[in-house]
Order: structure tokens, then C-alpha cells, then sequence
């Protein structure tokens, strides 16, 4: 990454804007630090491009001696120039992106607001069974067996519930298709570069990453951490935006920070299988393409007809390359709550400046701006299925969408 894909004529003008930005994401950085470093490179720069006219002025009027002066000088100068903007880009990296004016400044998920609930809460005449006690009665999850194998926080989905699986890809990547998504299946293992440029590697995020060991590189916990950099220093064709993907992937994360959260069952594990969305669009074009993408996000749950709710993230629950984000919330019966089943933000121009992605309008380049969404997070979705839709006799109906791609309408227990 090279100084001039970050914008730092915007730091210039905006410094305490910057500041505030990044404190309503709780990250502390020193803005001060960062603009003395850019004016002393600034000012070094000016040096070493005035000594190097100057070499090339000797070099044509045959002044070996005046050339060999200037050279020893260069040599120091530029090697303190490159030390400069290499702890200037480090601490550029570590600014997240600015939330937008609409976001509420708030500490953490304590403070994001509920702004729709849609749906009927399921009702039912006897106790209902939580997803692995039905998973288990039904043969459809095994933890017991993955946990011998695999570890903690790891499962098995078999028979119907692998099938159940295939059906939500296939709903998903139908509609998407249909409405315009390029269906792609990406790599699931990408460079540590590549998920700096993101944004995911600071403020703790790596932490969260399983890592290849002295490979340099990190397993995705999303399919749009594959997608995104795909287009790393390319410019695109104006007139195909927006540009948009569904992909799915396997993900992993580490889950740090969650010890003993959720630890029963398939809600929070290692590895996962989610449907992910992508847009590229012009700039200033992320606020609709935001609501587009929400709006699909809640078109498949009512289609599903689980009852959710819209939540919108303060500051503090951004994360750090978003500056807006949504969360949708179904409801979990034996939880009584609802719980985080997807979520969609806009990180603006920040992750294409930081992997050169723009495009070309007229005669004027220009940074695109990217989202990302989530179409299903598979096991998730299948929590709210088995909860939502189980009978009295420990038999599960599948909801009517599916029914095309599973062949059944129900799971019954196992005898």
C-alpha cells in the first residue's frame, strides 16, 4: 500500500473529524503524529526531488564530481524518505473508517436501535425443544461426533439437514441471480495483505482469524473478504456498475472473545457456510445500494416466514471498515429473543482506496464504493427453521420456499 491511495489531503482538512470518528469506534489514534510525519515527508520529498534535478543538470553537463556528491546525499535522503512513509502508512492503516453523519455515536450493542420488527412469534401449545435437542432427535446434527474429531464448536449436518442446507444456497443464489448477482464460488484462504487492505486485521480483528502458519495468510470468515480484493487495482467499466456478486463459502473464525457464549449447538462454531453479497457502485451511490441490499436481506426471511428485526449499529458496534450497518434479528423460541442471523453495511470509498479499485466516468477516475451483505449465514438460518417450525411430535415442517429444492415438506424423528 503507497501513500497516495490514502487520502490524506482529507486528514489534512479534517483533523478532528478523524479524531472524533475514531473515537466513537473506541480506537485511539494520534492525528497530531500523523500530520507532523506527513509534513516532514512532504518537506524530505521536495529535498530529494530538487537533488535529483540537480544530479540530472550534472549528469548532462558532464560534472562527474558535482554527480557523485549529489549521489551520496540522495542515497541517505531516500532511504529516510522510505522509513517515513512507511511509519506514516502504518499509522494511516490504523484509522478506521468514518461513520456516517445518520449513525447514532454510541459505545457498544448496548445502544443500537431497533428501528422495525416484522413478523408473528410463533406460539405453541406444548415446551419447545432447543435446535440440537431437535437436530439430535432427528439425526440431522452431531456435535458429539464432531467435537471427537474436529474439537469444540464444530458439527456434522447429515441426512435432512445437509439437504436443508443445499436448499437455502439454491433459494439464495436463484433470487440473487434473477436479480442481477454474478454467482461465484470463492477461495477461502487469502493473503494477510489482502485482509489489511479490507480493514480486518486492526483493532484486535486478527485475533479473531485462523491463521496459516508461516504462510502469511489467513482463512476468510466471510466470502466478501475473497470477493472484494479480486478487483485490487483495477478500474471498472462505469457502465457495468453496479457490479454485484453472491458467493458462497465456508468461514471460519476463532470466535475470540466469546468464550462460553453460545457454546450449545450449531449457533456460534468454528466453521460455518455462509451466501454472501457484493456491490461495487459508483460513488455516492452506497445509500441506495445499502437499503437494496437490506431489503433482500428481509425479503428472505419473510419468505421463510421467521419474524425478525431490523437493527441499526451505533458507532461503537461498526466495526472497523464499515460506516453504516444493519443487522437482521430472527426470533429463537427457547431463547425468547432475537437473535443476529445477518447483517449488511456500506464501508464507502474505504476499502477501494485502500485496495485502488475505481472506475472510469468520462475522462475522471474514481474510487467505487463497497458493501457487503449477508443472504444466509446457513446455520444460523437453520437454528430458526428447526425452532420456529417444530410440531409437538419433534417433527420439523419446512418452510414452503424450500420445499422445490429439499423434496419434503417435513424432518420426523428417527426411530
Amino acid at each position: 500500500m503507497t501513500k497516495d491511495m490514502v487520502d490524506i489531503k482529507f486528514i489534512r482538512e479534517n483533523p478532528e473529524k478523524i479524531r472524533l470518528g475514531a473515537v466513537s469506534k473506541n480506537v485511539e489514534i494520534d492525528v497530531s503524529k500523523i500530520l507532523e510525519l506527513d509534513e516532514k515527508f512532504r518537506d524530505l520529498n521536495i529535498e530529494v526531488q530538487n537533488l535529483r534535478a540537480e544530479r540530472n543538470q550534472a549528469a548532462k553537463d558532464r560534472n562527474i564530481e558535482r554527480g557523485r556528491e549529489i549521489k551520496a546525499k540522495l542515497d541517505g535522503l531516500e532511504t529516510e524518505l522510505s522509513s517515513l512513509e512507511i511509519e506514516l502508512n502504518e499509522l494511516i492503516l490504523q484509522i478506521p473508517a468514518i461513520p456516517k453523519d445518520d449513525v447514532k455515536v454510541g459505545k457498544n450493542d448496548s445502544e443500537n436501535d431497533v428501528i422495525k420488527t416484522v413478523g408473528e412469534i410463533p406460539q405453541f401449545s406444548f415446551k419447545p425443544k432447543d435446535h440440537l435437542e431437535l437436530g439430535e432427535l432427528l439425526d440431522i446434527i452431531d456435535v458429539e461426533r464432531a467435537t471427537k474429531v474436529s474439537g469444540a464448536r464444530f458439527a456434522y449436518l447429515k441426512n435432512e439437514g445437509a439437504l436443508l442446507e443445499i436448499a437455502l444456497v439454491r433459494f439464495a443464489m436463484d433470487k440473487l441471480v434473477q436479480k442481477g448477482f454474478i454467482p461465484i464460488i470463492p477461495p477461502t484462504i487469502i493473503s494477510k495483505d489482502s485482509m489489511r487492505a479490507l480493514g480486518y486485521m486492526e483493532n484486535g480483528g486478527e485475533e479473531d482469524m485462523f491463521q496459516l502458519v508461516d504462510e502469511d495468510k489467513v482463512m476468510v470468515g466471510t466470502a466478501e473478504q475473497s470477493i472484494v480484493p479480486m478487483h485490487k487495482d483495477e478500474t471498472l467499466d462505469f457502465k457495468k456498475l453496479p457490479l454485484r456478486y453472491v458467493g458462497y463459502s465456508s468461514s471460519f473464525r476463532k470466535e475470540a472473545g466469546s468464550y462460553g457464549k453460545d457454546t450449545r449447538g450449531i449457533l456460534r462454531v468454528h466453521e460455518f457456510h455462509k451466501v454472501e453479497m457484493v456491490s461495487f457502485v459508483a460513488n455516492g451511490k452506497d445509500d441506495d445500494e445499502h437499503e437494496f441490499l437490506r431489503s433482500i436481506e428481509e425479503e428472505f426471511f419473510t419468505e421463510l416466514g421467521i419474524s425478525y428485526q431490523v437493527i441499526k449499529m451505533c458507532t461503537g458496534d461498526l466495526g472497523f471498515p464499515a460506516i453504516r450497518k444493519y443487522d437482521i434479528e430472527a426470533f429463537i423460541p427457547t431463547q425468547e429473543k432475537y437473535r443476529e442471523v445477518t447483517s449488511t453495511s456500506t464501508t464507502g470509498d474505504f476499502q477501494a482506496r485502500r485496495l485502488n479499485i475505481k472506475y472510469k466516468e468520462e475522462d475522471e477516475k474514481k474510487l467505487v464504493n463497497i458493501l457487503n451483505g449477508t443472504a444466509f449465514a446457513i446455520g444460523r438460518t437453520l437454528v430458526t427453521i428447526l425452532e420456529n417450525y417444530q410440531q409437538e411430535d419433534g417433527s420439523v415442517v419446512i418452510p414452503e420456499v424450500l420445499r422445490k429444492y429439499t423434496g419434503f415438506d417435513r424432518i420426523s424423528p428417527k426411530l
